[in-house]
């Protein structure tokens, strides 16, 4: 019978993976190269099954390796969880949170649902608008934080990730390289919209402006339809599209970055916890 697994041989094991190294494991989990070594010999004792091929030059995980690491993944998540949650003082309070409804779909998700988890006594109000007008609303103190694309006025916020801007179409949708490109866009003073007209500027590629939408929702319905290529963060890219590139004949683009900011006056501690865990949640999330 395979006993109990012990949380420090699966945590270690995961970093073995995740660096692909016994000594970078090492440092990271903070132990010796020989005693992650036999960490991992004891969880492959304890198994019963070799969790990496035979050439340990190279770190190649058998396939009880591979089902392993999911496993340990989801049991180290819950164990931080633990962890965290009794770790935690009692915050309560009511959080007015803003952010755009791309970033809401796509990067928010997991982290607030581990948020409401460990802290169920702070209720968040969720806003959904674009950059600019969340800006706007912080700056009335309608809002506690707000999660959003940096803009040079904006001032600077918190950094939370930095995400590739891509160009993306319709699973079948073919570029022509001497036709006008179609776009579907947000409005002016997007900073999606003036990237991506800026960048197809430089190459002299001519355009049209094809569906403007206030959302996301309006955009995945042109780009679904076939109708237009949009840009999108490349978090939000889903089996629906493709990613369009130089071989499609179209330019790069620059890295957006989103920061989280607070209100001028000052937040609660329930705000500034909700705002320390996305920081770190948002920030590790497809790392």
């Amino acid at each position: 019978m395979i006993p109990d697994l012990e949380i420090p041989l699966l945590r270690t094991f995961v970093a073995v993976v995740e660096t692909g190294s016994i000594t970078l494991a090492g440092r990271q989990v903070g132990r010796t190269q020989p005693a992650i070594t036999h960490q991992m010999q004891r969880l492959e004792k304890a198994l019963a099954k070799p969790l990496f091929q035979e050439d340990r030059r190279h770190l190649t995980l058998t396939r009880e390796g591979e089902m392993l690491l999911g496993y340990a993944r989801t049991l180290l998540g819950l164990n931080d969880e633990i962890r965290e949650r009794f770790e935690a003082p009692d915050i309560t309070g009511h959080v007015r949170l803003g952010v755009p409804d791309l970033y809401a779909a796509f990067l928010l998700p997991s982290v607030l649902s581990g948020f409401s988890r460990a802290y169920p006594q702070v209720e968040i109000e969720l806003r959904c608008s674009r950059s600019v007008n969340l800006h706007a609303a912080l700056q009335h103190e309608e809002i506690d934080i707000a999660l959003m694309t940096r803009q040079p006025e904006f001032g600077r916020g918190t950094a939370v990730r930095e995400e590739p801007l891509v160009w993306v179409a319709a699973r079948d949708y073919v570029v022509a390289s001497n036709e006008t490109l179609p776009l579907a866009l947000l409005p002016a003073g997007s900073v999606y919209r003036q990237y991506a007209l800026d960048a197809l500027g430089q190459i002299g590629r001519s355009w049209n402006i094809a569906a403007v939408s206030d959302s996301i929702a309006g955009l995945q319905a042109a780009v679904y339809a076939g109708l237009a290529v949009s840009a999108f963060p490349l978090c939000a890219l889903c089996p629906k599209v493709r990613r369009l590139g130089r071989s499609d004949g179209l330019p790069d683009m620059p890295h957006l970055e989103i920061v989280l900011q607070r209100k001028p006056s000052g937040i609660t501690p329930a705000a500034e916890h909700l705002a320390e865990y996305m920081v770190a949640g948002i920030g590790s999330l497809g790392r």
